[in-house]
């Protein structure tokens, strides 16, 4: 089990090249205040090639992949056990390495389950190279995550019109909740956090 250090590390999505193509950034960062949601989620694959199946997606080793054996589109399904919010999704993928296995178009799909999954973001990836950031908030500036109980990647296309796909890790990312409940403000210090309610 990780502990809140190491859910905590470091953080600053990777910028956006023109024409909103995303590129990947060298270091996994995250604010400080989001945590890793899916260490107790269910996860399971549309296909895997024997070796290089859903288990590496979460051993948080770059030099391992998952690697899909089928058609198109390739599925990555996250269950949770009971709704949870979510801000942001974060693959590992490496053009260099992978070439035509390598994702090009990625479309994250939110739901109650596989009944009524519904697209709420899709993404064009340019040659990327090390964490690619995928924020899940909408148009509104208020919605800064989505509340659900099921998220599925769908790997829509590679680069060179590859047929299987690589994807070497898989990050999601929610808020962390605030300490002390029903309380409005984020008090961090252990002071504060004791002092904030009458008994």
């Amino acid at each position: 089990m990780e502990s809140d250090a190491e859910e905590e590390t470091s953080a600053t999505p990777a910028a956006a090249p023109a024409a909103g193509r995303l590129k990947g950034s060298p270091e996994l960062t995250v604010d400080a205040d989001m945590r890793e949601m899916a260490k107790t989620a269910a996860w399971s694959v549309s296909s895997c090639k024997a070796g290089n199946g859903v288990a590496a997606l979460r051993d948080d080793n770059l030099d391992t992949y998952w690697q899909s054996d089928g058609a198109q589109p390739h599925l990555v399904n996250i269950q949770f056990q009971k709704k949870v919010q979510l801000q942001l999704v974060v693959l590992y993928v490496d053009f260099k390495l992978d070439e035509s296995y390598t994702p090009s178009k990625i479309s994250i799909r939110a739901g109650d389950g596989f009944h009524n999954l519904k697209e709420i973001k899709t993404v064009e990836l340019a040659k990327p190279v090390g964490w690619v950031h995928i924020s899940l908030s909408g148009a509104d500036p208020r919605e800064t995550f989505i509340h659900t109980f099921m998220l599925q990647i769908a790997v829509l296309s590679n680069h060179l019109n590859g047929r299987d796909t690589h994807v070497r890790q898989i990050k999601i990312f929610g808020p962390r909740p605030n300490p002390v409940p029903r309380q409005p403000f984020h008090f961090i210090s252990r002071e504060f956090i004791t002092y904030s309610t009458i008994r």
